[in-house]
């Protein structure tokens, strides 16, 4: 579960492409707090202390308490600008946590034991139909992820939200339906032909058809020759028995 995490922040006095340059010039980011039906309020962030938060990962699904000049704001960070080159922070938007503290995130799913799924071992693959699944939490108890346990899966066989403990006070934001997290989907039949061939230590098929063609060169036997061959075959002095069809035979010298 995610715990509350300190950051301080300072009033920017006005708003628009010029502050915000400005902010930018003193090595800060500028930001918005918005949401529960209060005036959105123009902040400034120090860039050091931001771009820690942002390495640590589980920014945009992490409750965030924001010390603003003395006034503590319970907020949750909804989007992150980035430069499109450097990729480094150049505006964050905060929404407030209500006052029923609960909070509308995505949260990543991890999928574990796929050796212990005998789909998979006969060459099934895991089709992951959500990577994350939107629930509604409690702002201090937001999940860092969901564990969905691959173990005993057939090829064919679905995990469905309902297969995933979700911790006390989370539950899915689509609730007419359960909804499908993935799949074990067969192989292609030829990749696994292919896959037991190769582990086999059989030689490929294609190449075993290409090999006679190959053999075929330069020099190759006359009995390899295509349809004439026997013709270029008699030279100048050949034998009369070796001569085309029709050929007469030598007469005996003696008497008429």
């Amino acid at each position: 579960m995610s715990e509350l995490v300190a950051l301080k922040a300072s009033a920017r006095p006005r708003a628009g492409k010029g502050a915000a340059r400005q902010a930018r010039r003193e090595g800060n980011v500028p930001a918005v707090i918005y949401g529960d039906n209060q005036t959105p309020l123009t902040i400034a962030l120090e860039y050091n202390m931001l771009w820690k938060q942002l390495l640590k990962g589980h920014f945009t699904s992490t409750a965030f308490e924001l010390d603003l000049d003395g006034k503590k704001h319970i907020v949750l960070a909804r989007d992150v600008q980035l430069d499109p080159v450097r990729d480094t922070p150049v505006h964050v938007d905060f929404q407030r946590v209500g006052k029923d503290g609960i909070v509308r995130v995505e949260i990543p799913v991890r999928f574990i034991n796929d050796q212990a799924s005998p789909g998979i071992k006969r060459g099934g693959v895991l089709n992951i139909v959500r990577h994350e699944v939107e629930v509604y939490a409690p702002y201090n108890k937001i999940p860092q992820f969901f564990e969905a346990d691959l173990t005993g899966l057939e090829i064919g066989r679905s995990i469905h939200i309902s297969a995933i403990k979700l911790p006390e006070g989370v539950s899915p934001v689509i609730k007419s339906r359960d909804f499908t997290v993935a799949t074990i989907a067969g192989a292609l039949k030829g990749d696994t032909e292919e896959a037991a061939a190769t582990e086999a230590g059989a030689a490929p098929a294609a190449g075993a058809a290409a090999a006679p063609a190959a053999a075929a060169g330069k020099g190759a036997p006359a009995a390899a020759a295509g349809k004439g061959a026997p013709a270029a075959a008699a030279g100048k002095g050949a034998p009369a028995a070796a001569a085309g069809k029709g050929a007469a035979p030598a007469k005996p010298a003696g008497k008429k």
